[in-house]
Parts: structure tokens; sequence; C-alpha cells
């Protein structure tokens, strides 16, 4: 049986296509409710809970560009602002085979889906056997901090809620990557937190795309005893693609 509730998620449907598609490209990110049943969502926090100690977690500071410091700006400049992340994840071999999460990443009708909802041809799975699908661990105090996305797109699931914090907010349109503007000021706007931001809100069992390599977007820390867990459903919209081994040591703090 399918995780996904077919009934809510007509994902074959082209009239649900297209409004999916509709409110992506107005907005900039989709939230589809349920996506996961509560079945399906339970088997998922069951397997993967209790391997909170196996994730490999890792601690940094970053610009929101993700990328090395500029010598030649100040310091306090927007390009060399640092902010913190910190995570633990485990990667695509630790996920069990008979998952429900790689039943559906797996699955061709999901697959084609995503292409209608995102206008590309096709979408492909990492090449190295880590990237894939990630479930992430955010327990108390652990955070995402503010940051473009380097893909086009992102989709992903929340599958435990914390009891209060890791919000996902966002600024739409902060920067036009393609024409070289990087937005330097609305980004020192928001982490001066004198810019307005807006909030994704969304229960466990969601599914949710996001494109954010123009949206400058973070989540807050996490607050209470109870963990946030989100799976990340990573695909390339090109063949053969995987990480170097350099990344590959950031991300999983190993190669094999």
């Amino acid at each position: 049986m399918t995780p996904i509730d077919r009934v809510r998620h007509p994902i074959d449907d082209p009239d649900h296509r297209r409004r999916c598609r509709e409110v992506l490209d107005a907005a900039g990110a989709l939230v589809l409710d349920g996506f996961f049943s509560a079945e399906a969502i339970a088997r998922v926090v069951a397997d993967s809970a209790p391997r909170e100690a196996e994730a490999f977690y890792a601690g940094s500071t970053h610009n929101v560009y993700l990328t090395p410091p500029d010598p030649g700006l100040p310091e306090d400049h927007a390009f060399n602002r640092q902010v913190a992340s910190s995570k633990g994840l485990l990667a695509d071999d630790q996920v069990p085979a008979d998952s429900p999460l790689r039943t559906v990443y797996d699955d061709p009708a999901f697959r084609d889906f995503l292409c209608a909802v995102l206008g590309i041809e096709a979408i492909h799975p990492y090449a190295d056997h880590l990237s894939s699908i990630n479930v992430h661990f955010a327990s108390a105090g652990r955070e995402l901090g503010w940051h473009f996305d380097n893909s086009s797109f992102a989709v992903t699931m929340l599958l435990q809620a914390p009891e209060d914090g890791g919000r996902f907010e966002y600024v739409p349109a902060v920067r036009d990557s393609a024409a070289g503007d990087m937005g330097y000021n609305v980004v020192d706007a928001v982490l001066d937190g004198i810019h307005p931001v807006e909030a994704l809100d969304f229960e466990p069992g969601a599914l949710v795309l996001f494109r954010g390599r123009d949206a400058l977007h973070r989540v807050t820390p996490t607050e209470g005893s109870v963990t946030r867990l989100l799976v990340v459903f990573a695909f390339n919209d090109q063949p053969g693609v995987g990480l170097s081994d350099s990344a590959l040591r950031t991300f999983y703090g190993r190669t094999a």
C-alpha cells in the first residue's frame, strides 16, 4: 500500500498537478497537508526516532550564501556576516529498504508529479549512496541559520514536530541569482531582525516544496524535549550527479 493519501492528493490527476504548480509558481512554496498517511508517519518515526544517537552531527558557522568569506569586504558586510547551523542526520544508506520513505522516493508516479509541479523534464536520485534520502534530527537548541539554497528546489516532509520552535521562516525574492543581484541590503535587514519575515506552518505528514535559491530562509532553534524530525527527498535534474568526497565528509562524516 502506498504511504501517500491518494484520496486527498491524486498525484496522477492533471488538474491537481496544475493547481499545485500554480501555487508553487506564485508563492515559491507549496504545502500539501496530510500527504503521508498517519500510519506511514507513525512507521517512519518508529523507525527513525530511536536511532538519534546514530545520526552524524555537525555544527558550523557560515554566511547566508553558503560560500567562503570574502577578505576584500568588511567583516560586517552582508556577504561576510556569519550565522550558526547545527543538525544531525541519517544518510540514505541508513534508511531501511522497506521504509515508506524509500517506497515514495522510488515511486515513478511521485517523481512524475514532482516534475509536473516543478516544471522540469526529469529528476534523478543522487549518484552517491548517502544523499538521496536524509532524515534530519534537531534536538533542543539546534537550528538552521539564514541561508539561500544552491539547488533550485527542495522537497521535504516534517515527521515529528517539536514542543516549540523549529519554525520555518523565509523572505521571498531577496536576491536574483541569475542576474547576479545578491540582495545585500535585505540580507542585512533580515539578519538585524528589522525586516518582516513569513512563516510556513505545517504538521507531520505534510509534503513541502520550496524554491530557496533566491528566498532567504531558516529554521528557528528547537525548544523542548521533543526532537524535530524531518526528511529531505533530494533529487537532481541531471543524471549521474553525486556529492564530492569533501562534501560527503562535511555532511555525513564519511564517504562510504
